[in-house]
């Protein structure tokens, strides 16, 4: 983030926005993040975060697309999973409309920018 395509992802690093998301929601929970671009490693940590924390904000990227491993990870663990996609993925290509995610997340939120991921942490907040 910050660097790839920032006509459609902004110019702002996933780091400071996350940064951001800390401090504005320091009273009210307790983030922690993890990045990879190799499936196995997020279907880990799917797994092991899933168990333990209260909620999960996960986007995917290309894997939401692709994955079956990531949507049975997903559908495995208790943890509330809200899908999290930058862009609005039905105004791109068609192979991204197809998100295999939808059915296994509680919620989705696309199209909205950063701004998703604080929506979706709003909402695991208040439930």
């Amino acid at each position: 983030m910050g660097k790839r395509e920032p006509e459609i992802y902004g110019h702002t690093s996933f780091e400071d926005y996350f940064d951001k998301l800390k401090n504005q929601f320091k009273e009210m929970a307790e983030l922690v993040y993890f990045q990879s671009n190799i499936e196995g490693e997020l279907i880990t940590k799917i797994q092991e975060w899933g168990f333990e924390l209260d909620g999960i904000l996960l986007n995917a990227g290309g894997y939401s697309h692709t994955s079956i491993a990531v949507a049975d990870a997903v559908k495995s663990v208790k943890s509330t999973v809200i899908g999290i996609h930058i862009s609005n993925i039905y105004n791109r290509e068609t192979a991204r409309h197809n998100d295999l995610l939808l059915g296994a997340c509680k919620g989705n939120i696309s199209g909205l920018g950063l701004e998703g991921y604080e929506l979706g942490l709003r909402h695991l907040i208040e439930k």
